[in-house]
């Protein structure tokens, strides 16, 4: 394809969605609700096409080589399946945002002033090997009443086809014009006046040129670098069991615990039974010098964390591990090497938890839970179109109110600069 016609191209979906964001903005709920509802049953009646053109994806990504963390994230199985159809069902049942005023106050001259939601208007969507977002994506665009075009990896082609089939037919049955494309990524991030948000999900090449060359805002989900510090007022069967399930109940999302820190009164009860838990399901453990001297005589093979360990996101059986001495050093640690995704600790003492919250700088802080809730499913949000790491707009998982903004809205009767 030449530049001029991907440009052509993009003027053209561009200015579609420019016009259905009009109309998707001023379309009823009920007509909203219908249209995701039936995306859902799409998925559970197409199911069989759906996890057949799957498998060939991932056959072909593995094929090529590419790392399991990624074909992990590509994979779509009847349990990742049911839980997008869920996700398009709960999007349904939540408000509609749009049009809701909030904040009215009563100036002294009478007049009325209030903030109402509205969408933001076109979303452009770049993703990577992740067709669970095809959905999240679509239905979080017609609920909140934006209009959006896609752009997924080609890794996700031939699931993406089936998923994009039933998100247009669904609601064409709705009367809502379906606007999707996946074939540019250069010609979306130069599109400004036809784009107003560009909402990136994948690795750090793509995010690194989006972030260069992109002429349009962006919300931008990086890397999920996430913490959980173990501190020595700690419930000890609490925090290896919260310990575990961050790091493996599943290695390749990106709220995946990274680094594990541990309070140095209580390394020596709780880091030989995580251990212990780490080894039998094939983790492997990259210590600083305490962490290491306590867990070789403890018997466990671990090896040295190297500085870049603190700073890598493995999505993979990884973990890197320091014994720290107290919650200022753990607070100053997770300042250095944290990406700002999510974070937790693991105490019974309220001033240190409410210390912890207050102090780290992330999306998503958490108290005695695993970093793996830090999702726009588990917040209720009905669905996420991504996690945000950056400060402006939205942060954490970014739902309905997240692809919407606020106006101010002016109910006066005659009033008058004076």
């Amino acid at each position: 394809m030449t530049d001029s016609s991907v440009h052509a191209l993009m003027q053209e979906a561009g200015t579609k969605a420019r016009a259905a964001a009009r109309v998707l903005a001023k379309t009823p709920s009920t007509v909203k609700n219908l249209a995701l509802v039936a995306i859902a049953q799409g998925l559970i009646e197409r199911q069989p096409e759906i996890l057949a053109a799957n498998a060939k994806d991932v056959a072909l990504a593995k094929e090529k080589g590419l790392a399991p963390a990624f074909v992990d994230r590509l994979t779509v199985t009847p349990k990742i399946l049911a839980a997008m159809a869920q996700g398009a069902r709960d999007i349904a049942a939540l408000p509609d945002p749009i049009g809701e005023i909030t904040e009215v106050r009563v100036r002294p001259n009478g007049m009325k002033i209030g903030r109402m939601r509205s969408p933001l208007g076109v979303l452009g969507m770049i993703y990577e090997a992740r067709p669970n977002v095809t959905i999240d994506a679509a239905a979080l665009a017609v609920k909140s009443g934006n209009a959006a075009i896609l752009r997924g990896g080609s890794e996700a082609f031939e699931t993406n086809r089936i998923l994009g089939e039933i998100v247009i037919q669904s609601l064409a049955k709705t009367g809502i014009d379906p606007t999707a494309d996946r074939d540019f990524v250069g010609a979306m991030i130069r599109a400004k006046g036809l784009i107003d948000v560009i909402i990136p999900r994948g690795g750090k090449s793509l995010i690194a040129r989006l972030e260069n060359e992109s002429q349009i805002p962006m919300i931008h989900h990086l890397d999920g670098i996430c913490h959980t510090y173990v501190d020595e007022d700690a419930d000890l069967d609490m925090a290896v069991s919260v310990t575990d399930n961050a790091k493996t109940q599943r290695f390749s999302p990106c709220n995946a615990m990274e680094n594990l820190l541990v309070h140095k009164d209580i390394a020596v009860a709780f880091l030989p039974r995580i251990a212990a838990i780490y080894a039998d399901k094939g983790v492997e453990m990259r210590c600083d010098e305490r962490a290491l001297t306590l867990l070789t005589a403890a018997g466990f093979n671990v090896t040295p964390a190297t500085e870049d360990d603190w700073d890598t996101e493995y999505n993979a059986p990884v973990i890197a591990i320091a014994v720290v001495d107290d919650i200022d050093a753990a607070l100053d640690f997770i300042a250095r090497h944290s990406s700002g995704h999510t974070d937790a600790i693991i105490t019974n003492d309220i001033a240190k938890a409410d210390r912890f919250m207050r102090e780290v700088d992330s999306g998503s802080v958490m108290v005695n839970c695993s970093t793996r809730l830090a999702d726009g499913f588990e917040y209720g949000l009905g669905a996420e179109i991504g996690i945000s790491t950056g400060k402006l707009h939205a942060r954490g998982p970014v739902g309905l109110e997240g692809l919407t903004n606020l106006k101010y809205v002016v109910f006066g009767s005659g009033q008058l600069r004076q």
